[in-house]
């Protein structure tokens, strides 16, 4: 199999970027704050720009993983063209959500957490690193984004 050239930074910061405002699910890890027990589940998600929103209950072990922490790391995209992002999450009760924000939300991922009969907690992720990498020819230069800056001009 042939695999492309590694891609410059700033094309790499493209893809990501395109991959964050077109792809409509990610992998979720978080893990408790006492034992470290690590969980991953798959949620879709609105990426404004600057943050990655989520919906989840607040009661499932997500939920609780990312209020109990603050912390999540996220993953886009199939093994061979994988970003990665790590941040802090913030709690978003529905009733704070900006209405515009959470129908954009629903639009987007075909979900409307405000309707469903458990209830639902928004998290907000913002982003401290982001890593992306098709191959090992770009495993040098992955971090895109270090603590909460982009290392690469779009």
């Amino acid at each position: 199999m042939s695999t492309p050239p590694a891609r410059s930074a700033k094309q790499r910061l493209q893809d990501t970027l395109h991959r964050l405002e077109n792809d409509v699910d990610t992998w979720v890890a978080t893990a408790d704050g006492a034992g470290g027990i690590p969980y991953l589940v798959p949620l879709s998600y609105l990426w404004d720009g600057t943050t990655v929103l989520l919906a989840t209950p607040p009661t499932s072990p997500t939920g609780r993983n990312l209020r109990e922490t603050g912390r999540a790391r996220l993953g886009f995209g199939p093994t061979r063209d994988v970003v990665i992002v790590e941040g802090t999450v913030q709690p978003v009760e529905p009733a704070d959500l900006p209405e515009e924000e959470a129908d954009r939300f629903a639009a987007r991922t075909g979900f409307e957490p405000r309707r469903q009969s458990t209830p639902y907690l928004y998290f907000r992720v913002h982003p401290r690193r982001v890593q992306a990498w098709r191959e090992a020819d770009e495993l040098v230069g992955r971090d895109l984004m270090r603590d909460g800056e982009w290392l690469v001009a779009d």
